[in-house]
């Protein structure tokens, strides 16, 4: 084991203890960065090691991270020390894929980025914990730069095994649940491009309605979404150099390539065999480009009004309750609305109902709002506008936004995603008449 490999080892174990054993401002910050964690998550022993580890690179204490005061606390430590303990701060969670067993360690692919990366490790512990992993086996870890050419492991490993692609695709989904802030831990510019793709959509989104909020009717709106994502798709092939004049079958014969094998390829992705062969027969133009199908799910098909939202960082959300809330809001004696109370304690409670949807009604009914969450709450004395953060947080609701599920994908995600649903589907067997149930937009 090289030298600076063994040192990080005996630096990660002396920078823990320095964190376990404070007892000043650093302490009261790790208690409340592993609270936070543990309201989001299991709270099982991997999940506190975790947030111990995660909280060493990306705490804050007042102006300054664990690693800053550590570093401030020992004097002594070689230069050699402290670059190699600044560079953790690029310490980041993946979901790695063995791609080759070395030696010493590993080469693994994150599959949330497609980066590649020798890992060694640092000490006996984890070499047995790791000595049976073989290629092509899933690991979720965080690992830490020790020189520029390997990093090294940090903190715990779950050993996932190898996984096939739906399962991989729902391991990929829950890795976006638990730790969307580092979906692109080790690729900024895939993480800026993402969050860009949520300014764009919300732009357009505006273009066509002409506001940032709209309310119809569940069917209604459904319509007009598809609507939506026809004129979006008309512009991605106008600035893919596409014409969206062209029938699919003559931009298939420009290309070249077979329409058996493109019919072969839609149905087996789910496509309706009789409405692939008729897009084919047109003769007319009236034979378009398919867009991918964006559907409302039934229970907001069904609801007699849904109101979309949209931001350019907190992205879209659909609320069949939205209108009710600003009645409740506008009536003065809103008690006497059925059900008031359980609706204003849903939109604390529930998850789904963010941080920017309560920004959103303070703006709009400020002392009304107050009014009603005094009542409801039992706390004459709140203030909304000096202490509405403070109250999301106390119901587990981020201050800022994390990045949205409208949010672009990298190529390899989405074929990764779309693969995975063909496995499924083939697993299946073929009822008539049968569909699948969705939750959320469904694109095909």
């Amino acid at each position: 084991m090289d030298d600076i490999l063994e040192r990080s080892h005996q630096l990660q174990q002396d920078i823990t203890d320095f964190v376990f054993d404070a007892e000043d401002e650093l302490a009261k910050a790790l208690e409340t960065y592993a609270a936070e964690k543990s309201s989001r998550s299991s709270g099982d022993s991997y999940q506190k090691d975790l947030a111990i580890d995660s909280f060493i690179t990306e705490g804050r204490v007042g102006d300054s991270s664990p690693l800053d005061l550590y570093i401030q606390s020992q004097p002594e430590l070689s230069q050699s020390d402290r670059k190699l303990i600044t560079s953790w701060y690029h310490t980041f969670i993946g979901l790695f894929a063995v791609t080759k067993i070395l030696d010493d360690g590993f080469e693994l692919m994150n599959w949330l980025t497609a980066k590649h990366y020798i890992v060694k490790p640092n000490n006996t512990k984890i070499q047995k914990e790791l000595f049976r992993v073989k290629d092509g086996e899933i690991i979720l870890t965080r690992i830490s730069p020790v020189t520029d050419t390997y990093w090294t492991f940090s903190g715990p490993q779950t050993l996932m095994g190898k996984l096939g692609k739906p399962k991989l695709a729902v391991a990929i989904g829950k890795f976006k649940d638990n730790h969307r802030n580092q979906l692109y831990g080790d690729a900024p510019d895939l993480l800026e491009e993402a969050w860009l793709s949520v300014e764009q959509y919300h732009q357009q989104f505006v273009d066509f309605f002409e506001s940032d909020e709209v309310t119809l009717p569940g069917y209604q709106l459904n319509k007009k979404i598809a609507e939506f994502q026809e004129v979006m798709t008309q512009k991605r092939l106008e600035a893919a150099g596409i014409d969206p004049s062209k029938s699919l079958d003559e931009i298939v014969q420009e290309s070249g390539i077979e329409q058996e094998e493109i019919q072969a390829v839609a149905e087996e992705l789910g496509a309706d065999s009789k409405t692939v062969s008729q897009m084919f027969s047109s003769t007319n133009k009236s034979s378009k480009m398919v867009m991918p199908k964006v559907d409302l799910p039934a229970e907001l098909k069904k609801a007699e009004q849904v109101t979309a939202l949209s931001h350019p960082r907190w992205g879209q959300m659909f609320l069949p309750t939205y209108a009710k809330v600003k009645q409740i809001l506008e009536t003065e004696d809103w008690q006497s609305i059925e059900g008031a109370e359980k609706l204003i304690r849903f939109y604390l409670e529930d998850k789904s109902i963010n941080a920017f949807i309560w920004h959103r009604l303070t703006e709009q009914y400020p002392a009304q709002l107050e009014k009603i969450v005094q009542t409801v709450l039992q706390r004459p004395e709140f203030n909304l506008q000096k202490n509405l953060d403070t109250l999301l947080q106390e119901f587990s609701k981020p201050i800022e936004p994390e990045l949205p599920d409208i949010a672009s994908v990298p190529i390899h995600l989405h074929n990764l995603f779309q693969e995975a649903v063909v496995e499924v589907s083939k697993s299946k067997p073929k009822g008539k008449g049968q569909k699948q149930s969705t939750k959320g937009f469904q694109r095909l």
